[in-house]
């Protein structure tokens, strides 16, 4: 009777460590994501939160040249250009949801760049973005005119993406979160080159800021 009590309480411990190392092992691989993923206050963090604004903008912008552009090639830059962002934003509102975080921050824009980088617009706009007063006069334009304003708009937009991008790329914490923003520094670096063709070709010059 000894032995079996002894066996059956081998068995029981045996059977309660099993479970207990389940425990264990399912806490574990549910913390260690959770304690090493971005928190609020992250280069990860805060480039998607600024750049899901800051494309919102440009999808804006792209969908004024499908519709107003006078010219086919601007017609299709500008959709492009709107639809890739578009994938971007939400490939960016989708890390912040993984990460348990706000899709929105209290805090003041692009204060996840380093020191001296946070190149903030007098106004509070982030740079690149146009004014609303710009994108009214955008809005207003039509033929040669629309063409040129927006290739001007746009350049000066991507080249503020740019700048952000590749703080990104160099020190967000999550691989996912650098690649992406290297292929968005490399791509709008191509949409430039097309943007200054494009404005050479209408005899006009990139915006002087």
């Amino acid at each position: 009777m000894i032995g079996q009590l002894s066996r059956r309480a081998r068995l029981s411990f045996g059977v309660l460590a099993a479970v207990l190392l389940l425990v264990t092992g399912t806490a574990i691989g549910y913390l260690i994501p959770t304690l090493t993923r971005p928190g609020d206050d992250s280069i990860d963090a805060g480039f998607a939160r600024d750049m899901s604004v800051h494309h919102a903008q440009a999808v804006e912008m792209g969908m004024f040249a499908y519709r107003l552009g006078s010219s086919e090639d601007i017609r299709i830059l500008g959709y492009d250009i709107a639809a890739s962002q578009q994938w971007q934003i939400g490939q960016m509102q989708t890390w912040l949801t993984e990460w348990h975080l706000s899709p929105t921050s209290s805090s003041r824009k692009m204060a996840w760049m380093p020191a001296g980088m946070n190149t903030l617009q007098a106004d509070g706009r982030m740079p690149g973005m146009a004014s609303d007063d710009e994108l009214k006069k955008l809005k207003s334009s039509t033929g040669k005119d629309f063409d040129i304003l927006w290739c001007q708009l746009m350049l000066r937009h991507h080249l503020g993406g740019i700048h952000m991008a590749e703080i990104a790329a160099k020190d967000a914490k999550e691989a996912e979160v650098r690649d992406a923003a290297e292929k968005i520094r490399v791509s709008q670096s191509y949409d430039i080159s097309v943007l200054t063709e494009d404005l050479k070709d209408l005899g006009a010059q990139p915006l002087s800021s």
